[in-house]
């Protein structure tokens, strides 16, 4: 049976193989910090279930002092020549985006197809996650089709990860992070400690009052923290389960639903959530860093609004 195991394997080679490139890199000054961060992520990937609690730590706060103190720096690595790509953009065309394309048709597939498939008496895929299972598989055959297909040179494919992945940077880990701090929230009790704080200085004694309270908290607590899902179970803890679905009788799904979407309001306004709003600009090498940002604040605050009216219309009312 295919585990995570794999996904964390695929993964961790992949980083490997950016930590050696990036010691060859003589164009990157700083390629030494580049592959020791990579080189860690990538031990962290491989390793980390075989490390213990302080040293898989120690491995964390290494790769966060090489990505936090401005170690990090990227070269111009040897791929394919702007004529080359320019001429199989021309003979091939649009199928070029059929490799690409692989990548989420055969995580659907998977998803929906393979849960239940077996080969003998044995599942395919661990059921429960066969979508996270499918989405390395999708990459995996979508990659080998690309080379099979355009016949790169052989380093081609790993090189142009290791660029994308230097200009993104200590971005490519934030996610992680955050949804670890969420957990690390959830576990601590700071749920049960906002909403002592919100009940006590807050006038949450009506029913839109609390609803206005828990959309607004999504976003603000999703705006901190840069992941609406690390944001869920504290502010749900807090305002959600004990006010809106307990002393006014509201219904949890149509809560849970429009709270998410107010968390990802937040999502939009804040740079923690670097993956939407950090890395785009990164990558279009926009010249304002937080550009991207700055165009989507006043679809924030509409989206935000909506959702309070939205909640309130349809929470109290099935």
């Amino acid at each position: 049976m295919i585990t995570l195991q794999f996904c964390y394997v695929v993964a961790g080679l992949a980083f490997a193989s950016f930590a050696a490139l990036s010691v060859f890199d003589l164009s990157n000054r700083k390629r030494f910090a580049n592959a020791g961060f990579w080189g860690l992520i990538g031990v962290s990937f491989l390793f980390g279930s075989c490390l213990s609690d302080w040293q898989n730590g120690v491995v964390v706060l290494a790769i966060i002092v090489l990505g936090g103190c401005g170690l990090l720096g990227h070269g111009s690595p040897p791929t394919t020549t702007p004529e080359e790509r320019r001429t199989s953009a021309e003979r091939r065309g649009n199928w070029l985006f059929a490799p690409a394309l692989l990548v989420p048709a055969i995580a659907l597939s998977g998803t929906l197809f393979l849960k239940q498939a077996q080969i003998g008496a044995s599942l395919l895929l661990d059921p429960k996650n066969v979508t996270v299972i499918s989405l390395v598989l999708g990459i995996v055959i979508g990659l080998a089709v690309a080379i099979l297909w355009l016949r790169p040179r052989s380093l081609a494919p790993l090189q142009e990860g290791r660029r994308l992945a230097d200009m993104v940077g200590w971005a490519i880990v934030l996610p992680q992070m955050l949804a670890s701090l969420g957990a690390i929230f959830a576990l601590s009790g700071v749920g049960k400690a906002v909403g002592e704080i919100a009940t006590r200085y807050l006038p949450l004694d009506k029913p839109f009052e609390a609803v206005v309270v828990y959309c607004a908290g999504m976003a603000a607590f999703t705006a901190v923290m840069g992941n609406a899902f690390a944001a869920f179970p504290v502010m749900t803890a807090a305002i959600g389960l004990p006010l809106i679905v307990h002393q006014f009788h509201g219904n949890p799904a149509i809560m849970a639903a429009i709270g998410m979407l107010s968390g990802f309001c937040g999502t939009l306004t804040t740079p923690m959530a670097a993956n939407f709003n950090i890395v785009p600009a990164a990558l279009l090498e926009l010249p304002d860093r937080n550009g991207v940002i700055k165009a989507q604040l006043p679809t924030a605050a509409l989206m935000l609004i909506a959702n309070t009216l939205l909640m309130y219309c349809l929470v109290y009312r099935f």
